[in-house]
């Protein structure tokens, strides 16, 4: 059954003929045994003809199909060729026209021609055995199949117009969903993206400074040069293991196993954040003001990450003697963070357009940051030297 209904599918064309040929043959019967002259026969088996070529050719060319349709009625009334078998072939055509998504005049003169035809054929050919009540009655029955023609071909339109609609919807839909899922993937690389640049930044700057300070020290003091190498390969281990973390995230198909990747730093690191530079050799000044509580994780994050390329900024472009300052400040509706240090040098003041790398990718990660919280920053040099960090992170986004 599968097979020949594809068949049909493939091949209406095909199909309508098969029909227009039983068509014809059964007309034919009619136009044999009909008691009329012998030109009047000529006349009905050519009009019988035509119509079973509307009924094949129905869905190839519907509204000529409809007009020749139209004019083979006009012919019956005209050369008296009553109804007969072949007059099926208008309300297939009339069907046709009204479900085929073509011009609309042609389904409004469908629907004239089928509900005027059974009253033209009432006045050409009356019933003498019936009154004028019968014959109205008989109109209207006759007009009815018509009428369900021309309704069922307009249901089937309006219907396939609606799924045509649906599916034209669903593969919007699924176009959105897709540069939703690309825009969702950039944002993510653009996170790793700063993830990775702070951790690289922080974790090597304090090892290349540890390593040049045990090469200085190395005969002169082993205990301070054993010192160094242990805080490298402390600080080793922590950007490996966060850099495991954020290269999972890339991963695809891989379950990350259990303690495989580290938590995000949140604020309470700061302190351990602190004291890793403060060993590096920088001085740093750490308070807390107001009472510590849980934050959001973006809002914990954000902060960890601006401390971070701060400090790392001021060991890396401070000059020797820079010394630094962090200070949070736990408001009612947010966290406050201040930064500052006294560092000296062109190169430091470059920060505030170049970032912690050069290019920019320092103060634009940290404003990115921010703006993702909801929050505000303000960064710039101090008066009288040095430079200051100033951000504001709400607890709720703000919109």
């Amino acid at each position: 059954m599968q097979r020949l209904y594809d068949f049909i599918r493939r091949h209406p064309t095909g199909v309508d003929t098969f029909w227009a040929v039983v068509l014809f043959g059964f007309a034919m019967l009619w136009v044999i045994q009909v008691p009329v002259g012998i030109e009047t026969r000529w006349a009905a088996g050519f009009i019988v003809l035509l119509l079973s070529v509307v009924v094949a050719l129905r869905r190839r060319m519907p509204e000529k199909m409809l007009v020749l349709g139209a004019l083979l009625g006009v012919a019956q009334l005209a050369l008296d060729v009553g109804v007969n078998p072949a007059d099926f072939a208008m309300l297939v055509i009339i069907y046709t026209v009204a479900a085929h998504d073509g011009p609309r005049w042609t389904s409004r003169l469908a629907l004239a021609g089928g509900l005027s035809a059974a009253t033209l054929a009432q006045l050409r050919w009356p019933e003498e055995s019936t009154g004028i009540g019968g014959r109205i009655f008989v109109t209207i029955v006759m007009s009815v199949p018509f009428a369900l023609a021309w309704v069922l071909g307009d249901s089937i339109r309006t219907r396939r117009a609606y799924f045509a609609q649906l599916e034209e919807r669903a593969t919007r839909l699924e176009k959105e969903r897709e540069a939703q899922a690309k825009v969702a993937v950039a944002a993510e690389r653009a996170r790793i993206a700063r993830e990775l640049h702070d951790v690289v930044a922080h974790n090597v700057s304090v090892m290349v400074v540890q390593a040049d300070g045990a090469a200085y020290v190395l005969d002169a003091a082993p205990d301070q040069a054993k010192q160094a190498l242990e805080t490298i390969s402390t600080t080793g281990r922590q950007a490996l293991a966060e850099m495991r973390r954020l290269l999972g995230v890339l991963r695809t198909g891989d379950a990350p196993e259990s303690g495989e990747y580290v938590p995000q730093p949140d604020v309470q690191q700061i302190e351990d954040l602190v004291e890793q530079v403060r060993r590096a050799g920088l001085t740093v000044d750490f308070k807390i003001e107001g009472t510590p509580r849980p934050l959001p994780s973006g809002v914990e994050l954000t902060a960890y990450r601006i401390v971070q390329e701060a400090l790392t900024n001021t060991r890396k472009h401070g000059g020797p003697e820079a010394g630094a300052s962090v200070r949070l400040v736990y408001f009612d509706d947010g966290l406050g963070l201040l930064v500052e240090d006294d560092g000296r040098g062109s190169a430091h003041e470059l920060y505030e357009d170049g970032g912690a790398d050069g290019r920019g990718h320092g103060m634009i990660g940290m404003r990115e940051r921010v703006g993702m919280v909801g929050g505000t920053l303000d960064a710039g040099p101090r008066p009288g030297g040095g430079f200051r960090i100033s951000a504001l992170l709400p607890l709720k986004p703000t919109h």
